[in-house]
């Protein structure tokens, strides 16, 4: 990760894929270099911000900003902001229900604001375009071109890190059992969007992506 001598900011949900971005920074820059900003925008599993503030704590983060947008379902409507609306698989090339329209976007966005009033450069995302459901604002040329946004927006030298862009979900829990943080992840992070920590519900889009990779990462191993 580019600038590794200096602090960095990590986007943290609580999820396989963030507390393992969150492992690495805290590896390659020690967690005095590292903070964390988790968001509580009505999602239904808003479990999620507690296991947030739990994971942090276990890697040592002392700064972990909660920051309330508790308002976004004033202004767009999804599963993920309505409990009454059923999880729906996505049909053909169409988006899968769960996506939460400017999420990401607005994410670096307020990440990128409190970045730079602590004089940060270095933000960090866990978005991958490999096993990204039909998200669009997971895509690595969303991702560059908000850089570049952001950027321009604040004339300030922003960098976004995505260390799991170009990986899958097998390759994601590759990466957490080198950083010696697979058991961790598997059993206390939440994914489920039914709110359910470690392997969650089992029926959930979200969990089985999540349990396909992890089993796949785990016949490899053993055959390995």
């Amino acid at each position: 990760m580019s600038g590794s001598g200096e602090k960095a900011l990590v986007i943290l949900s609580g999820g396989q894929d963030s507390t393992t971005c969150l492992a690495q920074a805290v590896q390659e820059r020690g967690a005095p270099a590292v903070a964390c900003i988790t968001f509580h925008y009505g999602q239904r599993h808003a479990r999620e911000v507690e296991v947030a503030r739990e994971v942090a704590a276990h890697f040592g983060v002392a700064e972990h900003r909660m920051i309330d947008l508790s308002w976004y379902n004033q202004i767009t409507t999804n599963a993920l902001l309505d409990p009454s609306t059923e999880i729906r698989w996505a049909n053909g090339a169409a988006c899968p229900n769960t996506v939460v329209d400017g999420r990401n976007m607005l994410f670096l966005l307020v990440a990128a604001i409190y970045a730079k009033s602590r004089g940060i450069r270095d933000l960090v995302i866990g978005v991958c375009e490999t096993d990204f459901s039909g998200y669009p604002d997971c895509r690595d040329i969303f991702i560059k071109s908000c850089a570049v946004t952001l950027n321009l927006a604040m004339d300030y030298p922003f960098r976004v890190h995505t260390p799991l862009m170009g990986l899958s979900k097998e390759e994601t829990w590759a990466l957490a059992d080198r950083l010696g943080v697979l058991d961790y992840v598997a059993e206390h992070t939440l994914t489920c969007y039914n709110g359910v920590i470690g392997s969650g519900c089992g029926t959930c889009p979200s969990c089985v992506l999540r349990q396909r990779g992890y089993e796949a990462y785990l016949a490899h191993k053993t055959q390995g």
